[in-house]
């Protein structure tokens, strides 16, 4: 399906806030500072930001280079490349596992993401005195879950069933400038805060006998895909909305440079927090020294910390912290979800109302299976998807890219570009280096899994 002038960003800051918005998520506010936490604190820093150069911005501008290419969905677009049968179906099939990892993403997206609205909801709660109900929105119950995983959901189909235009660009325009505003104002408070300096050192000071251990090499991967959403196809649906003339290099050096820098920022606030938390009496290792309850860390130490502030700030600032991860939990939502319903559209005759809607049923049906089967299944997809999928995905997609998309087509999308110089030593290089250098490094990396 040919995109319409409709069915494109209207603008680059439109698209640079929506993919910033799909980039920055749940996946740097709670994945980024949780891993950190706990995989060596500047160790797994070093790593992140080696990762992200040399992987996650060649990679995110693979996947926006296919599907503007494409204008159409990932599995389509994906086989457009193929020069035959053969490798038109291996293309489909790449394309289709991303989606399919996105779908399976959203299962355990959508209820991190609905806990954000109920801890948000629950500081004005108790700032209202109904400690009753602010107990049942704090507490991880199969029917606060229920609730807020379903309101989640409603609130992305919302957006997307209105289009790219006036759904996801209008959103992501509104809520990305406000999460930076609260992300800027929150690290900067927590850092004003007693034992905050001790979370920033051990932040910032790398433990380089930690480097190449598996779990940071594993976790730091991991984090760099899940943070950039690649191997969801959400990028790649993201780029057939955009004019072929603007420069890929550009637009995804704004978007890796935001995503890295709200990355940091969380960090800076999440970690000193929990610093701050212990300097106020609050446990949060346990004899061993390892983190206690990282998957819900900042739903454990935080809240702790606003406590201990007291009087009515301790509300304001909860309601204000929380109200952000919700923000990023919904501007990602959003990216995930537009993946299968865009293939919908394009592939039936069934009009963007009902396939968002079909999409965030089915999604709401796996989000509800893995909050009913909670311990057997929350940290299972997380895994599944961020740790095994997403690299596997883009491993493909990197192979591809450099061996099965033509050269010459390959050069005249570069070409195209506003403000490209056919000389450009930038231009030159990146196919050679994601043909050779993306493959060999996300190969080596996936292989310490196994040693």
């Amino acid at each position: 399906m040919k995109n319409t002038k409709s069915n494109q960003f209207s603008s680059r800051l439109g698209f640079i806030m929506a993919a910033a918005g799909s980039a920055v998520g749940v996946g740097n506010i709670w994945g980024f500072p949780t891993q950190a936490a706990s995989n060596g604190g500047g160790a797994f820093l070093l790593v992140y930001v080696i990762l992200i150069f040399i992987l996650g911005y060649p990679m995110l501008m693979a996947e926006l280079m296919i599907g503007r290419h494409g204008q159409t969905n990932p599995a389509d677009a994906m086989a457009k490349l193929g020069r035959n049968k053969w490798s038109r179906s291996v293309g489909k099939a790449i394309g289709f596992s991303s989606i399919i990892t996105a779908i399976l993403i959203c299962s355990f997206y959508t209820i991190l993401s609905g806990w954000f609205v109920s801890f948000a909801v629950a500081s004005i709660v108790r700032g209202m005195g109904l400690e009753q109900l602010s107990l049942w929105l704090t507490d991880f119950s199969v029917s606060r879950n229920v609730v807020f995983t379903s309101l989640l959901i409603v609130m992305s189909i919302f957006i997307i069933r209105q289009g790219v235009q006036d759904g996801i660009e209008k959103w992501s325009k509104r809520l990305m400038p406000l999460l930076l505003v609260i992300l800027l104002g929150g690290a900067i408070y927590i850092l004003t805060l007693p034992g905050a300096m001790q979370g920033l050192s051990i932040l910032f000071t790398p433990d380089f006998s930690r480097v190449f251990e598996t779990k940071v090499l594993m976790g730091a991967l991991g984090q760099t895909f899940f943070s950039l959403t690649i191997g969801t196809g959400a990028m790649m649906v993201y780029g057939s909305y955009i004019n072929k003339k603007e420069n890929i290099a550009k637009l995804t050096a704004y978007v890796t440079l935001m995503d890295t820098v709200v990355a940091f920022l969380a960090a800076m606030m999440i970690i000193p927090a929990m610093y701050v938390a212990q300097h106020n009496g609050v446990v949060i290792f346990d004899d061993n020294g390892q983190l206690l309850n990282s998957s819900t860390l900042v739903f454990t130490v935080l809240p702790h910390l606003f406590d201990s502030i007291g009087g009515q700030l301790q509300y304001i600032l909860g309601f204000i912290f929380f109200s952000l991860m919700a923000i990023a939990g919904l501007t990602s939502t959003i990216s995930i979800v537009e993946v299968p319903t865009s293939y919908l559209v394009e592939k039936t005759k069934i009009n963007r109302n009902n396939a968002s809607l079909m999409v965030g049923t089915l999604i709401l049906v796996l989000s509800l299976i893995v909050v009913f089967y909670f311990d057997a299944l929350f940290n299972f997809m997380i895994t599944l998807t961020t740790e095994r999928a997403q690299p596997l995905i883009a491993l493909g997609i990197a192979i591809y890219l450099g061996w099965v998309w033509n050269r010459k087509d390959l050069l005249d999308d570069i070409y195209a570009q506003d403000g490209v110089d056919n000389n450009s030593l930038f231009w030159k290089i990146w196919p050679f280096y994601v043909k050779y250098i993306c493959p060999t490094l996300i190969i080596l990396i996936i292989v310490q899994l196994f040693f």
